[in-house]
Parts: C-alpha cells; sequence; structure tokens
C-alpha cells in the first residue's frame, strides 16, 4: 500500500500526516510536491491541513486549481480513497468534489480547541471500522470552518447519507454549545456519493496517540485505519 501526502505552498499539517501514517499506522507514505503530484501509483490520497496559498482570495480555492487536482480528480473517479483535512476538505469543496461551501467561523475569530463528534456515517471508506453514533473526540484549528449548504441540497445530503460527522455533545445530542463555529446542522464533514471521498475540518492525524489528547483516546487513528481497511478489501477485488 502506498499513500501521498499533497503539500502545497502553506500547508503544515503535511508531516503530521505523514507521521501518522509511516510510524503510527504503518503505511508506505510519500510526500508530493503539488506540482509534481501525477503518478499513479498510490492507493489513497490525503490533502492536509493548513494556509494553502496564505489563504488569500479564499480559503483552499487556489490550491483547487492547482495541478494536483487534475490527479486526485482522477483518483476520485477510479473510486480510490481521498481525504481533505481542514485545508484540504475546503480544497475539496473548491474544487467542486464535495458539496457546499466554508465560511468564516461565526464568532469572526480563528478557534484552536478540541471537540466532540458523532459519527453518523459508517459507509465510507474512511469511518467503515467506526459504529454508528460513536462519539470520538479531535481537535479543530481553523477560521474558515463554518459548513453551508441550502436546505435543498442538505435535504439530499441526509437522504444520500453523505453527513459524516456532527459536532455534538457527549451524548450525541446536537447542541448550540456543542457547535464551535456555527456550521448548518452541526455538520463538521461530508462525504460524496460514493463515499470514497471524505472532507472533514477536525484533524485526525493529531488525534491519532492518545499522547497527544487530554482524553487519552486516539479516534482519529480510526479513519486511517478505515482506510487500510478500504485499500486492504480492493486489492482482493
Amino acid at each position: 500500500m502506498k499513500v501521498a501526502v499533497i503539500r502545497f505552498p502553506g500547508s503544515n499539517c503535511d508531516l503530521d500526516a505523514v507521521y501518522v501514517l509511516r510510524n503510527v499506522v504503518g503505511l508506505e507514505t510519500e510526500l508530493v510536491w503539488h506540482k509534481d503530484f501525477n503518478d499513479g501509483d498510490f492507493d489513497a490520497v490525503i490533502l492536509p491541513g493548513g494556509f494553502s496559498y496564505g489563504d488569500a482570495l479564499r480559503a483552499g480555492v487556489i490550491a483547487a486549481y492547482s495541478p494536483a487536482m487534475k490527479r486526485v480528480k482522477e483518483m476520485a473517479k477510479e473510486g480510490k480513497p481521498v481525504l481533505g483535512i481542514c485545508n484540504g476538505f475546503q480544497t475539496l469543496v473548491e474544487s467542486g468534489l464535495l458539496s457546499g461551501a466554508l465560511l468564516r467561523n461565526d464568532c469572526l475569530t480563528f478557534i484552536c480547541k478540541w471537540v466532540t463528534l458523532r459519527v453518523d456515517n459508517t459507509e465510507t471508506m474512511f469511518t467503515n471500522i467506526m459504529e454508528r453514533g460513536q462519539i470520538v473526540r479531535m481537535p479543530i484549528a481553523h477560521n474558515e470552518g463554518r459548513y453551508y449548504n441550502d436546505a435543498e441540497a442538505l435535504r439530499e445530503m441526509e437522504e444520500n447519507h453523505q453527513i459524516v460527522f456532527r459536532y455534538s455533545d457527549d451524548n450525541g445530542r446536537l447542541t448550540p454549545d456543542s457547535n464551535p463555529n456555527g456550521s448548518v446542522e452541526n455538520i463538521a464533514g461530508i462525504c460524496n456519493l460514493e463515499g470514497n471521498i471524505v472532507g472533514l475540518m477536525p484533524h485526525p492525524e493529531r488525534a491519532s496517540e492518545q499522547i497527544l489528547s487530554p482524553f487519552k483516546t486516539d479516534h482519529g487513528r480510526l479513519l486511517f485505519e478505515s482506510m487500510i481497511n478500504t485499500i486492504k478489501r480492493m486489492r482482493r477485488m
């Protein structure tokens, strides 16, 4: 198995992702400069967090037109796992691979803290070893993380099980207090119809070792282990 982590100008969570993939879950991982990502010899691709191009114009919008995204879109069409974390999520949305928009936090300030999430879809390539309704904890660190979509699109996403993670309280309830940025319907992460593309604002790579968590959990690791499970299954087909 071989996974690519794409580095854009301004990426700052790329090495964190590489470390977790290589040293925590044991995957062969290559850090690839965005202009050089044209090799088809990867089983999955991850767009990391950070501030690509300094968030100029709008978070993720310039990276969405990077040469790397042509190959990312090809991999997505091939059904391979594609994960966007924070700025990577913003890039997936701006590129049209995921629906909606990510707006400025409703508090109008940068937010960096641990949050509680409820898993609403366990059929994606990054959640298939989780349980529906499971409560997980990961940190967020963003300025433009408020997910938005119109009512009709949200209805379709709900019907198609495209809402993957929601901000919740410890009991899985979707409360205003548990929503850190004002995201519509407490949405923290979504997927495409096929479930091979997932984007989320929380950082699983920062929550993959218990020593880093104030809750002594490693819930972020579940996304990467689900990806491994997916790749193994695809290779047996």
